[in-house]
């Protein structure tokens, strides 16, 4: 399929609704497809990425044309408590519900039990990782698109959890749309054998 943008994958969210990922999206994380215990070790990082009470999605956007619109809205539509971050600082509308933003994930209220979702540009997530790693976060989840090798590098040794890498069930990235309810079940799994 393609758009004027270039060729896409079209798949179905958990909601059933369609979703397109251009194939500068598709394609921009690292070339080398995880291995075997890679895999294991992501699953695991998705998992833990869960376990927060808070959320919050960097990139967030009020343009429901826009992935940063699609992932605060997954968190929306799963009553998770999320906070959008973003520049603009105005607030976003979901479903009726208009969210208050922060400008930083410094101005984040409870950042040790925030997991950060991050749906920006790759020098931008970096960027944003340092901040991140200095305000006390611990998990983060990484886009399709929104990082580079030294992103994803820096947030795998930095970070309790980092979800990110080519694998994930569409096979096209590690994202939250298609892999957070399967990730969020699966923690829940463990924690109620833990029981």
């Amino acid at each position: 399929m393609s758009s004027s943008r270039g060729p896409s994958l079209e798949f179905n969210d958990e909601s059933g609704d369609a979703l397109q990922l251009p194939q500068q999206l598709m394609y921009s994380s690292p070339t080398r497809k995880e291995n075997h215990h890679d895999l294991e070790m992501m699953e695991v990082a998705a998992k833990t990425f869960f376990n927060s009470r808070f959320y919050a999605v960097v990139g967030a956007s009020a343009d429901k044309s826009k992935f940063g619109y699609k992932v605060l809205a997954w968190y929306h539509s799963r009553h998770l408590p999320v906070k959008p971050v973003t520049p603009s600082r105005r607030p976003i509308e979901v479903s009726s519900n208009n969210y208050s933003t922060v400008s930083s994930v410094g101005e984040l209220d409870s950042p040790t039990e925030t997991s950060l979702s991050m749906v920006t540009q790759p020098h931008i997530t970096l960027k944003v990782l340092h901040e991140a790693k200095e305000a006390g976060i611990s998990c983060v989840w990484m886009q399709p698109g929104s990082f580079d090798n030294e992103g994803l590098e820096f947030a795998k040794k930095e970070f309790k959890a980092a979800v990110g890498g080519n694998d994930g069930r569409a096979g096209q990235g590690w994202c939250v749309l298609v892999d957070g309810d399967t990730a969020r079940q699966r923690g829940e799994a463990d924690r109620e054998e833990k029981l």
